[in-house]
């Protein structure tokens, strides 16, 4: 009777312990099904164009690095080097951001993501005129493009930020665009079980790794991955004569013309020289005018003042200017052998910049610039959309069919 009793204690002891087991698995599994299987695993390599080092940064790497500036063979010369790129980022912390670009959770009301009005598939730009924010509000300025911006040395169209970092997190606590705040992002982030993984992955040695720094890190690490530097121009300018017809080769003449003065601003390699430029376009109708970098610097000098912005697959983001004033590369192109100021509304007295001259360029050598301009398309290295989010939403973006075809 004795042995009856110890032998049923300890079946029931070995039940009880195998229930205990049993339900710790049925929690996991439950755990793992809330997270709605959302399993994923930060990249270990570098994306295209970088090279991965042994301390797990990843360095830029292109054609260009082999030229020098001080050799240029004139303004535009095809052989000139870029300016220095920001990188030096993990894989894992590249990758980190690419998700975060993509997730509605960066906003306050998980209705809008940066790639919504700098989506992939519209050159990072929006094709709209003026961007929409959190609530439909509308903004006063066009998405700029994101491609080469590890090249950049300031940011927004006033060039009121001075890094990525900068740029990054100014629109996520901006009313008018994704309108979140410190706080309620960092609970948003800390409350969704796999970015507390992922961001342990990105940052392995901090105690905190998820804080509005390293948010502003990953979106940095991202955005300096978006290289373009493989266009059919690339290639003509590295020495294959046949990447360009004669009409664009023409319109490359053009371009780097003392008469049309284009690369003066738009310099190559970058399409860019990075300066403020006032140039005199028109606001849309009934607007006022915007006085641009004006509020940056605190100088009426740079009224109605922007930043030159890179002419990189500028056939994917139209419509073009600060506000989108122009559908078309050829209607942009045509504002500028207008007349130096005929833009300039009566009574506004801005101080227009002294490469804006008048070319008078004929229709023709208008079209050619044009077929010019869209050989510096090329969107090789466009990444990966994720086919899921880590916090469970989904990736919204604007529509828009101003996109100039081809």
């Amino acid at each position: 009777m004795g042995k009856a009793l110890l032998y049923k204690r300890q079946y029931s002891a070995k039940i009880s312990v195998f229930s205990l087991i049993c339900a710790a698995l049925f929690i996991a599994s439950s755990a793992f099904a809330k997270e709605g299987d959302i399993q994923i695993q930060l990249a270990d390599t570098c994306p295209p164009s970088f090279s991965l080092g042994t301390d797990n940064r990843c360095s830029l790497r292109h054609m260009y690095q082999l030229y020098d500036s001080l050799q240029d063979s004139g303004i535009g010369g095809l052989k000139t080097a870029l300016p220095k790129a920001r990188d030096g980022f993990s894989p894992q912390q590249i990758d980190l951001g690419r998700l975060l670009f993509f997730d509605p959770i960066l906003s306050a009301d998980n209705s809008v993501s940066c790639a919504t009005c700098h989506n992939p598939k519209q050159g990072f730009s929006d094709a709209m005129g003026r961007s929409v924010g959190i609530n439909g509000q509308i903004q006063t300025r066009s998405a700029p493009t994101l491609w080469n911006s590890a090249f950049l040395s300031s940011f927004f169209w006033d060039a009121r930020a001075e890094s990525l970092e900068e740029q990054a997190v100014g629109p996520l606590f901006s009313p008018a665009e994704m309108g979140n705040t410190p706080k309620q992002l960092l609970m948003s982030l800390k409350n969704t079980d796999t970015y507390v993984g992922l961001f342990k992955q990105a940052f392995p040695e901090q105690k905190v790794p998820i804080s509005i720094g390293n948010i502003a890190t990953a979106l940095t690490a991202f955005q300096s991955s978006l290289i373009s530097l493989n266009s059919r121009y690339d290639q003509y300018a590295h020495g294959y004569h046949n990447a360009l017809n004669d009409d664009e080769i023409a319109g490359l003449n053009v371009f780097r013309s003392f008469v049309a003065r284009c690369s003066q601003c738009h310099t190559p390699p970058l399409f860019t020289n990075q300066q403020i430029a006032v140039i005199g376009t028109p606001e849309p109708e009934g607007l006022p005018r915007d006085i641009g970098a004006e509020e940056t610097f605190k100088s009426k000098v740079l009224r109605g003042g922007f930043k030159v912005p890179t002419l990189r697959n500028i056939a994917q983001t139209a419509p073009y200017m600060h506000s989108g004033r122009f559908k078309t590369l050829k209607e942009a192109a045509e504002f500028y052998t207008g007349g130096r100021g005929h833009a300039v509304p009566e009574g506004e007295d801005l101080l227009l910049h002294w490469h804006i001259s008048e070319p008078d360029l004929t229709d023709n050598e208008l079209d050619r610039l044009v077929d010019f301009m869209k050989t510096l398309s090329d969107e090789s290295l466009v990444p990966i959309t994720p086919a899921q989010l880590p916090s469970g939403l989904s990736f919204k973006h604007m529509e828009n069919s101003n996109n100039e075809k081809s």
